[in-house]
């Protein structure tokens, strides 16, 4: 649901540049992690507080598998080594593939023929729908396997993810690894230039509504002073995509079938995205792609909405030379969400306690809490999210945003709208769709239709 929907074989790319630095300071290898205002984070409550109980599972030597899509990061955090120094008879292995796609594809195939699964299995965000309607006899239920700690455990989550994993009739099917919760990410220079306000708290009062992010878009386009060549925004897709999960639906009824036509939060985003693409605010870029990397230096846009993890893929594609030329701000509208994942344990798995107890450990606050400061992956935790070590976090890349308060705010703030297994290519089509109104000058409403016939053919409607 959330996310907005990732251009889904592109977040695994996003994924795996997370781990890019997002504060600053680069190391030699070109990465980093956030930093935060309180020097006391290295005795947070969360690193020190214990993990949360485990199953309890015999000594016996176990190795378990992990299939994962690109960079999940557990093993970059260093993870794996720690909870095998802790628990010496289990040895992990890491099962990855690169593109999410081809993952989820050989994984259902791997359920429907009962075997071949791994002993833990990622789940993204674009895939749990599917799990919950379809397989959820296929997965460990945690609420029953955690046992007495399933209350504790779901009490250190957000309340939006873990509702996410969960059947209507209360299974849990995954626990949370990481969260998108989105702002805006923009370019005080350019705005400068432009003769509009730079600073992040004054856009957060001018733009606390789309129409107010739209009307500071027509400011730029018509100022005589803004760079050339430059537009406001880099694709009517990040209105879109956040915009279309504020509403109470997105594309789903609440029992998760198909009805994008009728829903406020498709009628209300495409009307501020298709306004923009009308007005020529936005540049068009196809987000992901070559010529869209590029102008995150060359300046072709000034202003693109951005979960967490896009922070890493600001730095990567604009290198050292634009540091402190990025800023963050809060998102239009009000909070969203895109992007994250979830570990699940196939009721295939032949060592389903350890594999219980070892996803357990890995999606605990101590721990999401480091794969925040080592990897830059926000935590889907709200306890970890509180811990001082993210929730001071700034980022010198990004001008000493408090990147950490932002998306913290973002996230807490979410709430679920109904997500279902056609969310992705319902928001391809209507994103595509808004794509031509810029580059092509498409009529808005010539582009809708187009976008209907496109989401109904891929959804067998």
């Amino acid at each position: 649901m959330f996310m907005a929907r990732k251009q889904r074989q592109a977040l695994v790319g996003a994924a795996v540049v997370a781990a890019v630095a997002i504060a600053g300071c680069s190391s030699s290898k070109g990465t980093s992690s956030p930093k935060a205002s309180d020097t006391g984070t290295a005795s947070s409550a969360a690193t020190q507080a214990s993990s949360p109980a485990s199953p309890s599972v015999d000594n016996t030597p176990v190795t378990l598998t992990i299939g994962l899509f690109g960079t999940f990061g557990f093993k970059e955090a260093g993870l794996y080594d720690e909870y095998m120094k802790l628990h010496p008879n289990v040895t992990i292995k890491e099962d990855d593939v690169e593109q999410s796609a081809d993952y989820w594809t050989a994984l259902q195939t791997k359920l429907a023929a009962g075997s071949g699964v791994d002993d833990i299995q990622g789940i993204e965000i674009g895939f749990v729908a599917d799990v919950v309607a379809n397989h959820a006899d296929q997965f460990v239920d945690f609420n029953k396997a955690l046992g007495a700690d399933a209350a504790n455990v779901k009490s250190s989550f957000y309340d939006w993810k873990w509702q996410m994993a969960s059947t209507s009739d209360g299974k849990t099917l995954g626990l949370g690894t990481d969260a998108g919760p989105e702002a805006m990410c923009y370019r005080p220079d350019l705005f400068k230039a432009a003769g509009l306000p730079s600073d992040r708290d004054t856009l957060a009062q001018d733009w606390s509504t789309w129409d107010g992010f739209i009307k500071l878009g027509q400011q730029y386009m018509s100022s005589p002073t803004k760079p050339k060549g430059s537009t406001f925004l880099d694709n009517p897709a990040s209105i879109f995509s956040a915009a279309v999960y504020q509403g109470k639906e997105a594309y789903d009824t609440p029992d998760g079938k198909p009805d994008y036509k009728n829903s406020d939060g498709v009628k209300t985003a495409w009307s501020f995205a298709s306004q923009a693409a009308a007005d020529g605010i936005s540049a068009g870029l196809a987000q992901f792609g070559p010529d869209w990397n590029k102008a995150f230096a060359n300046g072709a846009f000034a202003a693109i909405s951005c979960p967490a993890w896009m922070l890493g893929y600001i730095t990567g594609q604009a290198g050292d030379a634009y540091k402190g030329k990025w800023d963050v701000a809060p998102l239009p509208g009000g909070a969203a969400n895109w992007g994250g994942s979830w570990l699940g344990v196939p009721t295939a798995s032949k060592h389903q306690a350890a594999a219980v107890a070892l996803a357990e450990w890995l999606t605990a606050p101590a721990q999401q809490v480091k794969m925040f400061t080592s990897q830059a992956h926000f935590p889907s935790s709200k306890t970890a999210a509180e811990d001082p070590a993210v929730a001071s976090a700034t980022s010198d890349y990004f001008n000493g945003a408090p990147i950490g308060k932002i998306f913290g705010d973002s996230a807490s703030k979410l709430q679920m709208t109904p997500i279902g297994p056609f969310d992705t290519q319902i928001q391809q089509a209507i994103t595509n769709a808004l794509g031509t109104i810029v580059t092509n000058k498409v009529k808005p409403d010539a582009a809708w239709n187009a976008a209907v016939a496109a989401a109904d053919q891929a959804i067998g409607g």
